[in-house]
């Protein structure tokens, strides 16, 4: 880009030598100053071979009275060491123009929402801040004329003050009909209004590239256009202000989630915008009707707090990584290692923290912000993210569980008659009896004690564990006992705390009662009892949600294989998340870390997974072809198999005269080979029959209210040629799916009473 001396590939601080307008108007034959010696040979008077390649206005006609450019107000983006100027939609531009001439010479500031109000423009600063995740202030222009350079691939704004200048030499030149105008700025560049619609920017020699030595190629001249109307750039109409449904979204491990090595904003970006585009395309005549609005999307970071200065992990873990193959052993440590850390009690604890505030906070901030907002709120997470929600949404509480935090126990606590001590023996903590007793802590008194008091005494983590929910357990089981707090449907009541024979405490889990069924593990070190529900990974606290999620959408996700893992063998049909009630397993078939989660729920039947329709509303082609032809080959094998047993049944009757007498020998035989071959073609006809009837609806438990949750995308065609090569790229294709984005809107539409609908082709 020519201008060097703006950062963002503009003018910044040189101004054209342009006289005073009412100077120019009182002595039209005043030109501007022009110092021969700094403008190029070539361009010192616009001759007919110089502007014969480009598009003339027919001059004869008259000159056109003036008209006040239009403004646009566009807004910097950059990425790495370049940027981009991109335009507001219609609708923000309108609010920043009529903001901009409300404020005048106020001091106040005016700050106006803009993009779905994810962003804040301070128009006295023309700067740009970001509303609900951590981003530098981007700079905003009033834009009124462009320029593109040789190598530029789009039209960029000049500055405002340099296109005031500008805007008030071309209406000079239309007030005096006086064209060839040239105007020469302070680093060297030049532009000359040959007519309304030819204006050029010439370079000066010294940013010429070193290797071009032609007059011709030093003086190749740059585009300049006034007003936005007259580049070719797509502005959007805007956003409806109206949001029916807010989602969150998590991430998975790293701070990038594309091969683009994007962050969760560009990526959540691409998706919000995927989803308005399908709303318009699907959705097209609710949208005119104003039933619908749009769906907002809002991106959940906790990478960065755990990468952070907060825990310091990487300062230890950069002490004892080798030094070899360093950029690999970097990736390793800011992506892979996130694995590990969510299986870690103290980094586990610091995640589920982040993710679960950072939630709250942004759910707080949009209510705030959108005070008319009744719609609900539903979770998506990606890869690891999607196993954070799910162990989060595993240890929410309703109202109905909310009272096993601090359970009343209306009569004194009694553990099957045990005291204190014996109690302590049977968790194996009589370690810390004196302890408790230096505090005259009895077990009605530890019934009323809460983590921190505990950790006050100096116990640790673990033991502390494992005496809260020992006494909780007996406080609800009381409570049960005495009518106190009831479960809601579906859920099972806590276990009675039994003795053996050898004096031993043994749970009343059966088969039935557990919401989980586990597999029997003797190298497992984790005591499962010790849970609410009995699938958590680790001893920590989890957070509760400001909120009841409607749905939650996992792509990409390994939450099959850590259940497997952790020692769960089978899912009982009717458990559901406490707060949430549906719940989706999306992955595309090449995706190496997804698994599926419906064998885990219905053992004894195979079902494949529902495949994911197309936003264009069919098959992909090489799909159909594939099923046509394995249709085919069915028939082919039925039509066969139907030939052979007809020849065999043929050649193995017994053979006949060829003009038997008529009599009621022949006429048996005759009715019998007519009965033989209409069998054959019964059960032919009945073998296709079946293939085409379509499998009964099955109910796969009540983790998506009895409906399907493992749901496939369809690959592309070039995906089909080598599964392996776009691997990787499988497990990160979520983000821009528009198929994925469709099944995400129908979901929420279709409980909003709104039905989709079928795009014209």
């Amino acid at each position: 880009m020519s201008h060097s001396s703006s950062e963002e590939g503009g003018l910044s601080q040189a101004a054209p030598n342009v006289p005073n307008t009412r100077e120019l108007l009182d002595n039209p034959t005043q030109s501007v100053a022009t110092p021969r010696d700094q403008v190029p040979p070539t361009v010192d008077e616009a001759s007919p071979s110089s502007t014969s390649s480009f598009e003339m206005i027919d001059m004869e006609s008259g000159p056109a009275p003036y008209q006040e450019v239009q403004p646009h107000w566009f807004f910097c983006r950059r990425a790495d060491d370049n940027a981009s100027w991109l335009p507001f939609s219609r609708k923000d531009s309108d609010k920043l123009e009529n903001a901009s001439h409300a404020v005048g010479d106020q001091e106040d500031e005016v700050m106006i929402a803009v993009e779905g109000e994810r962003y804040d423009v301070h128009v006295k600063d023309r700067k740009r801040y970001a509303v609900y995740w951590e981003q530098g202030p981007t700079e905003v222009r009033r834009c009124t004329w462009f320029y593109k350079g040789n190598k530029d691939t789009r039209f960029m704004p000049y500055p405002e003050d340099f296109s005031k200048r500008l805007e008030e030499a071309f209406m000079i030149s239309v007030t005096l009909n006086e064209w060839k105008r040239k105007l020469e700025f302070p680093n060297g560049e030049t532009v000359i209004l040959h007519n309304p619609k030819l204006m050029m920017q010439y370079q000066p020699i010294g940013l010429q590239d070193e290797w071009v030595s032609s007059p011709s190629e030093q003086t190749r001249p740059g585009t300049v256009k006034r007003g936005v109307n007259n580049i070719p750039v797509e502005i959007p109409d805007g956003e409806p202000e109206k949001v029916d449904h807010l989602v969150f979204m998590v991430h998975g491990i790293g701070p990038a989630c594309d091969l683009r090595f994007r962050s969760i904003i560009q990526c959540v970006n691409d998706f919000r915008s995927a989803s308005l585009s399908l709303l318009t395309s699907h959705y097209k005549r609710a949208e005119q009707d104003g039933l619908i609005g749009r769906v907002e999307f809002l991106p959940v970071n906790w990478h960065s707090a755990l990468h952070g200065d907060a825990t310091g992990v990487d300062e230890d873990i950069q002490r004892i990584t080798l030094p070899s193959i360093s950029r690999l052993r970097h990736f390793t440590n800011d992506t892979l290692l996130d694995l590990f850390f969510y299986n870690s009690p103290t980094y586990c604890q610091t995640i589920v923290d982040t993710v679960a505030s950072e939630i709250n906070m942004l759910h707080t901030l949009f209510r705030k912000r959108h005070s008319d907002f009744n719609g609900a709120v539903s979770v998506v997470g990606h890869s690891l993210g999607s196993l954070i929600l799910f162990d989060l949404l595993t240890n929410q509480r309703n109202g109905s569980r909310k009272a096993k935090e601090a359970v009343p126990c209306g009569e004194p606590l009694d553990l099957n008659g045990d005291t204190l001590q014996q109690t302590l023996s049977r968790l194996g903590l009589q370690q810390y009896l004196d302890t408790l007793q230096a505090e005259n802590v009895d077990l009605e008194s530890l019934a009323l004690c809460q983590d921190g008091d505990l950790k006050d005494l100096g116990i640790p983590l673990g033991p502390r564990k494992k005496i809260l929910d020992y006494v909780q357990k007996k406080c609800l089981s009381q409570a049960f006992k005495t009518g106190a707090v009831h479960l809601p449907e579906g859920l099972q009541a806590p276990p009675q705390m039994t003795s053996n024979s050898d004096g031993n405490q043994s749970t009343g889990f059966t088969m039935q009662q557990s919401q989980f069924h586990r597999a029997q593990s003797v190298t497992s070190a984790v005591d499962y009892e010790y849970f609410d529900v009995g699938i958590g990974q680790v001893s920590i606290d989890y957070p509760q949600l400001a909120f009841h999620p409607q749905t939650f959408f996992a792509f990409g996700s390994p939450i099959g294989m850590f259940l497997t893992v952790r020692g769960l063998k089978q899912i009982d049909p009717n458990y559901s998340f406490p707060t949430c009630k549906s719940f989706y397993n999306i992955y595309h078939p090449y995706d190496p870390v997804a698994y599926r989660l419906e064998p885990m729920i219905v053992t004894d039947v195979d079902l494949e997974p529902m495949l994911i329709p197309h936003h264009k509303g069919r098959k992909r082609m090489h799909l159909e072809l594939k099923d046509s032809f394995t249709r085919m080959s069915m028939d082919l094998k039925n039509n066969v198999l139907g030939s052979l047993r007809t020849a065999w049944q043929s050649f193995s009757r017994i053979p006949v005269a060829a003009l038997p007498p008529v009599d009621e020998g022949n006429a048996t035989t005759e009715r019998d080979l007519h009965e033989t071959q209409a069998g054959v073609c019964d059960e032919a006809e009945s073998s296709g029959s079946a293939e085409q009837t379509e499998q009964p609806e099955i109910k796969v438990g009540m983790l998506n209210g009895g409906r399907r949750i493992d749901y496939v995308l369809q690959e592309k065609p070039i995906e089909s040629f080598n599964e392996y090569l776009f691997a990787i790229q499988s497990h990160l294709c979520y983000w821009e799916s528009e198929d994925t984005a469709l099944l995400l809107l129908k979901e929420i539409y279709d409980k909003l009473g709104v039905a989709m609908e079928q795009p014209q082709q």
